[in-house]
Formats: structure tokens, C-alpha cells, sequence
């Protein structure tokens, strides 16, 4: 298993459009297993960290403008 480190180095490496594509991936693994068990503590706390991130992303584009 890679570190985080290592992982964070592979996502800067990734061209730019390329980047929905691991985030669309990460989307669908995460649903499938909230599909076969809607309690998934795992799936659960990713979708939670996913719509918080949106959130704040969301925030700091309209303090930008």
C-alpha cells in the first residue's frame, strides 16, 4: 500500500482533466458498497468528507468574486 505522501505525489502528476475522472472512480467505488450495505461506516464517512469538501470549496470560490 502507498503512503499518503506517495499518493499525494501521484495526484500532481495526474493532468488536470484527468482529475474528475479519480474523483468519479473514488464516487462509484464508494456507492457501490453503500449499495450492498447502506450502513458502510467507510462509505458513509467518505460521502460525509465529500459533500464537506464541496461545501468549502463552494465557499472559498464566492469569497473569491
Amino acid at each position: 500500500m502507498q503512503t499518503p505522501l506517495d499518493l499525494w505525489e501521484e495526484i500532481g502528476s495526474i493532468a488536470e482533466d484527468e482529475l474528475p475522472h479519480v474523483i468519479t472512480k473514488l464516487f462509484t467505488i464508494y456507492e457501490a458498497k453503500l449499495v450492498n450495505n447502506p450502513q458502510d461506516s467507510e462509505a458513509l464517512e467518505f460521502f460525509k468528507n465529500l459533500a464537506s469538501a464541496i461545501a468549502q470549496t463552494c465557499e472559498c470560490n464566492l469569497n473569491r468574486r
